[in-house]
């Protein structure tokens, strides 16, 4: 994915309202915004399907799917509806999640793909039969019309840096262990690019390993590989491209005898990464926006099928290239280096967790320590 126009200089809290995020447009276009119109114009009516990718990430079941059903709501006057399907890690499910949707003639459909690449035949599909696609969190291959993300490659930068910052400027011998995402993903090689435009030739990077399906099993195997391989003693941190992935990891160098955990990275701002944080065994998170990257979905899809072509295009500013299409519209969520400093100021006053969610009666020391109380 090549992403043009993308702002990499400046990462802002997330609680501050987004320039593209679009709230009261609501004329319908009177010229074209340079995307193939599949949709033929709706009215509140209207079915949105929406296909997540597994359980395993605690955001999608918590936040993604009730965020977009929502706003799909509000947007629709309650007329709307979401047709929601989890894959729980099947490709072969996600394919046939997919197809129903199209049998069943949903007007829109919202995908956050396991395998970019092997559900292009299922977006043709969909686009043969008059139904519009937006990529969700993960760009698809195939005839997409739009497609709302991160900047991805952002994300991993956001995590060397974090990683370089704890070590310090002589960190040339220290050695890290790479944790990455599942190959089948195409973020996954942006996370890694943008971490490793940071780590590389920075610090000595000696054990690195791709996570089927993000599991945290095979994390934790493989973490388990790295401790023996290179000693327990002898890593310096452990970049682990998100969260699930990071409590397996911390839970193997725990195991393996760690009276102080290195800086192990993490994404998504699960709960429990968040509690992880707080106690001081996981250095950071990257939390990104679910309301403005759900809620945004919604108000794109909705635009999509209304034919309100004026609110689509200023929603969608930006353009990401796939490997099967050019110049595809898109709309990239700002992220944000959630540590123990910047708690209140993100997930606290984004609504996403309370105080007394984060702070059971096992942190109440560690949430006072920095003034979570």
């Amino acid at each position: 994915m090549k992403a043009r126009n993308t702002r990499r200089t400046a990462v802002r809290p997330v609680a501050i309202a987004l320039a593209v995020s679009v709230s009261a447009l609501s004329l319908s276009a009177c010229g074209d915004d340079g995307s193939d119109d599949t949709a033929v114009q709706k009215g509140n009516d209207i079915t949105v399907g929406l296909l997540l990718p597994d359980r395993d990430t605690a955001r999608f079941e918590k936040f993604d799917y009730p965020l977009i059903r929502d706003e799909v709501a509000s947007l629709t006057e309650n007329k709307g509806k979401v047709q929601y399907a989890n894959a729980e890690s099947s490709v072969s499910r996600q394919s046939q999640q997919f197809q129903k949707m199209i049998a069943d003639k949903v007007d829109v459909i919202l995908v956050d793909a396991l395998n970019s690449k092997k559900i292009a035949s299922d977006v043709k599909k969909a686009k043969d039969a008059g139904i519009p696609v937006i990529a969700y969190d993960r760009l698809a291959e195939g005839p997409i019309d739009a497609y709302v993300s991160h900047d991805n490659e952002l994300v991993g930068q956001v995590q060397g840096r974090a990683i370089m910052s704890e070590l310090g400027e002589k960190s040339q011998n220290d050695k890290v262990v790479m944790m990455n995402g599942d190959p089948g993903d195409p973020n996954t090689a942006r996370f890694k690019d943008g971490a490793l435009s940071e780590l590389q030739g920075q610090v000595d990077i000696v054990e690195q390993y791709d996570t089927k399906e993000w599991k945290p099993s095979i994390a934790k195997a493989n973490m388990e590989k790295a401790i023996r391989a290179v000693g327990l003693n002898n890593i310096a941190a452990v970049y682990s491209a998100n969260d699930g992935m990071a409590g397996a990891v911390i839970e193997a160098l725990e195991e393996a005898g760690a009276t102080k955990m290195p800086p192990v990275t993490g994404q998504d701002a699960n709960l429990d990464a968040v509690q992880r944080v707080v106690s001081g065994e996981q250095y950071m998170t990257v939390y990104k926006s679910f309301l403005l990257e759900a809620t945004n979905a919604a108000k794109i899809a909705v635009a999509k099928v209304q034919g309100r072509q004026i609110e689509f295009a200023a929603l969608t500013r930006e353009t990401v290239d796939s490997p099967t299409a050019k110049n595809i519209p898109a709309m990239l969520v700002p992220v944000v280096a959630l540590t123990k400093d910047n708690i209140k100021e993100t997930v606290i006053t984004d609504g996403v967790y309370t105080v007394k969610d984060i702070c059971t009666s096992k942190l109440e020391a560690d949430c006072a320590a920095i003034g979570l109380e």
